[in-house]
C-alpha cells in the first residue's frame, strides 16, 4: 500500500472596515483593518486501509485575538472497523452543527465570515476541538430512506488565552485573568441524508462541565478567582439543500449556561439563541454570489447588569471570485442592527474596543483573499 504523506494547507488575508463601531476586536471604524489573517498546515497519511493519522498546526491574528500564538489545531488517529463503526482519538475536531468541523476550510464556503449567530469567530477556540475520542459511522437505511451518519464524542476542552471570552473578562469590570479555562465536553451529532436528492437534515447536542481559575482585581488587590458550571449545554438543528448551482443552508442553536462565579458566591444564567438562513448560487465556474440573514439574541440574569437582553441581526451579501482551484477572493457587506450585550458575553462587539460608546447600527465591508494547496 502507498503510504504517501499528504501535506496541505491554507492561508487567508482579510480587511475589515466599519462605519460606526469597532468590530471583532479590530480598529475597523478608525481605519481599514488588515488584522484578519490565519493559516494552517496539515499532514496526513493512510497507514493501512483502515488506519489513518494526521495533524494540523494553526495560527491567526484577528485584532486582539490569536496574536500569532500557534496551536495544535487537531492531531488524530482514526481507525474504521466497519462502515458503521469507526474510532478516532487525540485532539479531535468537534462535530456540532453543519459547519463547525469545516469552518476553517474557507474554499468550501461562499462567505468571508460564516453566520456569527452560530459560528462566532471570536469564540473559535471554545468549540473547534477537544482532547478525547469519537465513535462515528454511516448506517444505510435503504434506497427509499437514505442513510444516517453519526458521531458520539467525549473529551476535554482547553481554551486559548487569546480567545474572545478571556479577552472580554480582562476589561473592567470585573477584570479577570484566567490561568486555565476548560473542562469536560461530550455530545453527539446525527445527520440524515434523505432520499430527496440534495437534502440533508441534522441535530447536535453538546454538554459541558467548564471550570475557570485565575485572578481578579475587582476589589482592588489581586485575588484568586474561580468559576464553575452548574449546567452548560447546546442544542443545534440544521438543514442543507443542494440542487445544481444552488445551495441553501439553515441552522438554529440554543446555548444555555448556568454558572457560579467568584468562588461560588454568585450565580449567573445565560441563554443564547441564534439562527440563520443562507443561500448561494454559482453564476459561472469562477463566480458565485450569496446572502444570509443571521439573528442572535441573549437573555441573562447577570450579577453586575441585572436582568438584561440584547441582540445582533445581520443582513449579508457576498460575491466570490475563484481565480483558479487554489486562490479566491470574497467581497462581503454586513448590515447589522444591535451589538448584543457586550459586557456579558462575546458577540463581536466589546466595550474596551469602543471607548466612545457603542451605537446600535453597524455597516461593515469585509474583503478576504484565500489560498489553499
Amino acid at each position: 500500500m502507498d503510504r504517501t504523506v499528504q501535506i496541505h494547507g491554507f492561508a487567508s488575508q482579510g480587511f475589515i472596515h466599519t462605519d460606526n463601531n469597532n468590530w471583532l476586536t479590530t480598529n475597523s471604524a478608525d481605519e481599514v483593518s488588515g488584522e484578519f489573517t490565519d493559516f494552517g498546515v496539515n499532514a496526513t497519511t493512510q497507514v493501512t486501509d483502515k488506519f489513518r493519522i494526521g495533524a494540523q498546526i494553526y495560527d491567526r491574528n484577528l485584532g486582539k485575538l490569536g496574536r500569532w500564538h500557534p496551536s495544535l489545531d487537531w492531531a488524530v488517529a482514526s481507525y474504521k472497523l466497519r462502515p458503521w463503526l469507526g474510532v478516532r482519538a487525540g485532539k479531535v475536531k468537534t462535530v456540532i452543527g453543519l459547519l463547525n468541523d469545516t469552518q476553517d476550510l474557507d474554499f468550501l464556503h461562499p462567505f468571508a465570515l460564516l453566520p456569527q449567530s452560530i459560528y462566532p469567530t471570536d469564540l473559535r477556540e471554545s468549540t473547534i476541538s477537544h482532547w478525547g475520542g469519537d465513535f462515528f459511522g454511516d448506517i444505510p437505511l435503504g434506497r427509499a430512506a437514505g442513510h444516517l451518519s453519526y458521531t458520539a464524542y467525549a473529551g476535554m476542552r482547553r481554551d486559548s488565552h487569546y480567545g474572545g471570552y478571556p479577552y472580554l473578562l480582562k476589561s473592567p469590570p470585573p477584570q479577570i485573568n484566567f490561568r486555565v479555562y476548560g473542562g469536560l465536553q461530550y455530545g453527539g451529532d446525527l445527520r440524515w441524508t434523505t432520499p430527496l436528492k440534495g437534502l440533508l437534515l441534522g441535530v447536535s447536542r453538546m454538554n459541558e462541565d467548564i471550570n475557570g481559575d485565575g485572578t481578579t482585581t475587582i476589589l482592588g488587590p489581586t485575588l484568586p478567582y474561580h468559576e464553575t458550571s452548574k449546567a452548560d449545554w447546546t442544542n443545534q438543528y440544521y438543514g442543507q439543500y443542494v440542487a445544481g448551482k444552488l445551495e441553501l443552508d439553515a441552522e438554529y442553536r440554543r446555548y444555555w449556561r448556568d454558572q457560579m462565579i467568584f468562588s461560588d458566591l454568585f450565580e449567573i444564567q445565560t441563554d443564547v439563541r441564534g439562527w440563520y438562513f443562507a443561500g448561494a448560487y454559482r453564476l459561472s465556474r469562477r463566480f458565485q454570489v450569496g446572502s444570509y440573514y443571521s439573528r442572535y439574541s441573549l437573555y441573562s440574569g447577570d450579577f453586575f447588569l441585572g436582568p438584561t437582553s440584547g441582540h445582533t441581526y445581520d443582513k449579508v451579501v457576498t460575491a466570490r471570485v475563484d481565480f483558479n482551484t487554489h486562490f479566491d477572493l470574497k467581497v462581503e457587506g454586513h448590515f447589522m442592527d444591535g451589538v448584543g450585550v457586550p459586557g456579558l458575553y462575546p458577540d463581536g462587539f466589546y466595550y474596551n474596543d469602543n471607548p466612545r460608546g457603542l451605537k446600535r447600527y453597524t455597516n461593515a465591508l469585509v474583503v478576504k483573499s484565500s489560498f489553499n494547496f
